[in-house]
């Protein structure tokens, strides 16, 4: 089983360290312009840091549960590799937000559309699932006559 989803935790823990450095980098922002929590309003260059981080967080759960869904159901290689892909391209985002609102958008874009291919990887794989054991349907070999 293991060597079925191994991909797949590697990649979960590398979104983990992600996420923690977004933490950190607020952290670190937060005492360089001496905002106290719960505030989380200052300078502009705080407030796209702030922004940035918590923007990652919001997307994470779906990341994961697309991530887990698209490896298991369809391809833990491909899934993996999409995941690596949207975890480069949000460290992107997250680093092009810090230096100025403009330069977020292509990056986020670009892990909008890796979040869209696992979810299409991910439906169909359930989709064939389903079809499968449940009304013992294999498109697979159906296509290949």
């Amino acid at each position: 089983m293991l060597d079925q989803i191994h991909l797949l935790a590697a990649v979960t823990v590398l979104g983990v360290l992600e996420q923690a450095y977004f933490f950190l980098q607020v952290i670190h922002a937060r005492r360089v312009f001496g905002i106290s929590p719960p505030k989380i309003s200052g300078p502009p260059e705080f407030e796209r840091i702030f922004r940035a981080q918590v923007n990652s967080s919001e997307y994470f759960p779906v990341f994961l549960a697309l991530l887990w869904q698209a490896g298991l159901f369809f391809h833990q290689g491909l899934a993996a590799a999409l995941g690596l892909l949207y975890l480069c391209s949000r460290y992107c985002y997250f680093t092009g937000y810090k230096a100025s609102s403009s330069e977020r958008l292509a990056p986020i874009y670009f892990s909008t559309g890796v979040l869209w291919v696992l979810v299409a990887v991910a439906a169909l794989g359930l989709l064939h699932f389903f079809l499968t054991h449940y009304m013992g349907l294999n498109v697979l070999q159906l296509l290949r006559v």
